[in-house]
Formats: C-alpha cells, structure tokens, sequence
C-alpha cells in the first residue's frame, strides 16, 4: 500500500511526517493487555503502509521502550537508512516542582535512552499547574538541549492560546501544539486557530475520533452505560459527548456523517479525519493504534482518497448548531485538565 503525495506534510525542513500520526496511547495499559512481541511487528506493518509517524510520551506504558526496540530490529533487519522513514514524537508531563537544568536533562536522557536516539525528533512537553510558572524555565532548558542536539523540535501538549502565548513571547521557539479536536470538541477554533495561523505553530490533534465513538459501531444503538464503556478513551469521550449534547442528538450526527461517508464510499471514522485535516493549522490528526490487538490500516488509508465538499460541511454543522458550546463550558484547550 502506497499513500499518496499529500498524505505527508514538511512540517519543518527536516521533518516530513504522515498526516495520520499513530497513536500510542493505547499501550499504556488503560485500554487492555498488548503483547510486546505482536505490538512490534504490527509496527511494520505500519510503516510498510506509509503510516510512518508515531504519537507517545514518557507515561505511555512501554511506548517508548517499543520505538527503541522498533528501532533496533529495523536495523537489524532492513539496515541504518530505514531509519530515515520513522518519525517518533513523544512528550514530557513532569510533576510541577523547581524545574532545574539536572532535572530536565535527566528526564530527557532517559527518552533517549530508552527510545534507542541520540537526539528527539520532537518533544511535546505538559505542564498541569499554569499557577506554577516553573514551566518556562523547563522550556529554557529544553532549548537549551536542543541547541546542544539532544531535541530537534520543541512543542506543547494540551497548553491553552494564553500560556503558549506566554511561551511564544519569552523567545522560545514551538512548532506544535497536541490538543483535541473533533466534530464535537471543535473549541481549537475559537482562539487556539487563529493564534497559531498568525505564529505558524501547527496542531497534531487527538480525539478526533472520540475513542472510536465517531464510527459505525455507535450508529442505531442504545445509549453505552458505564459497563460497555471498558476503555479509558470510551469513558473520557463520552462524557465529551455528554458535555456536547445528548445521546439523540449524537446519533442524529452519527446518521449525518454515514450519509456523508456512503456518498464518498468511506467510513464513519474516514469523515470525522478528513474532517480535522481540513481546518486551518493542523498538521495532522493522531489515531489509535491497538498494536497487535485490531489494526486500522486500511482503513485509515482511505482518508487520502477524498474531499469533502460544500454540502458535506454544511450538513455537519447544522448538526453542530444544536450543540452546546464546549467552549463556554470547559475552557480553551486543555482547560480540561485543570479544574
């Protein structure tokens, strides 16, 4: 399988990504056992299709440990040049406390250590307490590591526009922020969107596909109770949903994105995507991926194959016209995490 030119975007000069980031998330534990063995060799598969990009962090369970174990048999098996097609972008969420230039650099080696690099292709760092300014000097010293090579690119996760405001205006240099963005959480767009056309910072976005909430599967069935909800990621966005609307009202969009996917033959999850690659700024959308458990691939694949047309928006946004204002009632991004 061979995606096409514009599946991939030059995201700087020396980073050409997969607009389809794999997701790792799903190996952190919360959403089930994987076996690492099966998980590696799925990663192959990935990289075979042109799915290309990885999405981790230092919490991820394992996830960083399977890059560098990736890493390693790519090697073994296809030689040093094969590097060169994977790009693995993990995060640093450190507990808020007196950030030093040891701390910072400790937690960075070990990213490295265990991703099996000498240098991160790109760094998403988080911050939980924006009370505690000691996140600027963290930032100070990444840049500090990555004017000595340890990090390629610096970037956010889940920061509101009025602290990576903040950020932007102390000199450092960001080229992403991760945030959610969905048919349903469309809040990037009220403030986040604009600040980063005019700073061009990118958007990699995550929950696009509500945990898989936005898919085929939700379509004509009664309202999840608590006990059908077996995942962290089915729990999380349901109650995104909840903050949305209303059961009835999601299936009403539901119904309106299946119209939309049979006129394009694609699925549910194909327009949620295209959906999101198509809004100002985003660079790409993160999906999950269950390595070794249920794989996408194909699917995922048919994201590329098409475009959504004037009809097609509108519809979606007649649906979302019924729907509370997210913004209104959680925040900017990320405010979520920090009530």
């Amino acid at each position: 399988m061979n995606l096409p030119t514009h599946a991939r975007l030059q995201l700087t000069p020396d980073l050409n990504i997969c607009r389809v980031l794999n997701g790792m998330w799903q190996v952190s534990g919360a959403h089930g056992r994987i076996d690492s063995t099966a998980a590696i060799q799925t990663m192959f598969k990935y990289i075979d299709a042109g799915f290309t990009t990885w999405d981790l962090a230092d919490h991820y369970g394992p996830a960083e440990d399977f890059i560098g174990e990736f890493r390693r048999q790519l090697i073994a098996t296809r030689g040093e040049q094969a590097l060169e097609q994977l790009q693995a972008f993990t995060k640093w969420v450190p507990r808020p406390t007196k950030m030093t230039r040891k701390l910072v650099e400790d937690n960075i080696n070990i990213s490295l250590r265990r991703m099996a690099v000498e240098s991160l292709d790109l760094i998403q760092f988080h911050w939980w307490e924006y009370r505690d300014k000691s996140y600027l000097d963290a930032l100070k010293y990444m840049a500090e590591l990555q004017a000595e090579g340890k990090i390629k690119h610096l970037a956010l996760t889940n920061f509101d526009t009025k602290h990576l405001q903040i950020i932007v205006d102390s000199g450092i240099k960001i080229i992403s922020n991760q945030v959610q963005f969905s048919i349903i959480d469309r809040r990037p767009e009220i403030e986040m969107i604009p600040f980063c056309q005019k700073h061009n910072i990118k958007l990699l976005t995550y929950g696009t596909l509500g945990g898989s909430l936005l898919s085929e599967k939700y379509l004509g069935v009664s309202e999840p109770n608590t006990f059908l909800l077996n995942t962290a990621s089915l729990r999380k966005y349901k109650n995104m949903i909840d903050g949305w609307g209303n059961w009835k009202l999601f299936q009403q969009l539901l119904n309106t994105l299946k119209q939309i996917a049979d006129k394009h033959d694609v699925t549910i999850p194909n327009v949620a995507v295209r959906y999101i690659l198509d809004k100002p700024a985003v660079a790409g959308v993160i999906a999950g991926a269950r390595l070794g458990v249920s794989e996408h691939i194909e699917n995922n694949s048919k994201v590329f194959n098409f475009q959504l047309d004037d009809t097609d928006s509108q519809q979606i946004e007649e649906i979302s016209q019924q729907s509370r204002d997210l913004f209104s009632l959680i925040g900017d991004c990320g405010d979520e995490y920090r009530r």
